[in-house]
């Protein structure tokens, strides 16, 4: 797997205003706009236009986008951010989850992993898995403070890079789970369920049909 309506609101590093983000469904014609994010991220490793069209129409496949609001301006923001799952009929995969450089350290992140979780709590999935490179360290620390723990750890998982990865678990049938971006930063995340369904899941022995997922995140 690829290294994976509200407003939020956080300064970024050296930036005068606040960046603003509201999450809604990952639509089609968001794709050219995720295909630079991809090249942004993940370099050799992206995913090409291809392959982020056949996996946002996917079996068990969700997808959701971090849409840029601009208060000076009208019309629709930039994506600034997106993240996906699998569902296979009892946990949930993140496939994804990417968040712009300049909009990073803004909570995004952690907005688009709430949507997440959310759907798969609608699901009705008892985890969520992901893998997250072992260098990717703010992501890690992202994911231990939503209750993810590592599992194990995969050598060489993430190619052309050679990078290992961890595998990391959250379990849903926990009494209590995280379900706040930040406390600093109050947002409010839309109702996933304004997206369409993700489809009937696959036999649980099918696996992606991506190549491994990745997620980039200085949250």
């Amino acid at each position: 797997m690829a290294d994976p309506a509200g407003v939020a609101s956080a300064s970024g590093p050296g930036s005068a205003s606040r960046t603003q983000a509201r999450v809604r469904p990952l639509r089609a014609s968001d794709l050219p706009q995720v295909v630079g994010l991809e090249v942004e991220l993940f370099g050799r490793g992206a995913w090409s236009y291809g392959m982020l069209a056949e996996e946002l129409g996917g079996v068990g496949r969700w997808y959701v986008a971090a849409e840029e609001v601009r208060l000076d301006r009208a019309g629709p923001g930039d994506v600034v951010g997106y993240a996906g799952l699998w569902f296979d009929g009892e946990i949930t995969q993140v496939m994804t989850l990417g968040v712009a450089t300049r909009a990073q350290h803004c909570g995004i992140g952690s907005q688009l992993l709430v949507a997440l979780v959310d759907r798969s709590r609608q699901l009705g999935a008892t985890g969520v898995l992901l893998e997250v490179a072992v260098t990717n360290a703010a992501a890690i620390t992202m994911y231990e403070k939503f209750g993810f723990v590592r599992l194990g750890l995969r050598k060489r998982y993430y190619q052309p890079e050679d990078v290992d990865a961890y595998t990391m678990r959250l379990d849903l049938t926990a009494v209590s789970v995280p379900a706040e971006p930040s406390a600093t930063a109050p947002s409010a995340v839309s109702d996933p369920a304004g997206a369409a369904p993700a489809a009937a899941a696959p036999s649980a022995n099918a696996g992606p049909s991506t190549p491994p997922a990745t997620s980039q995140e200085t949250s």
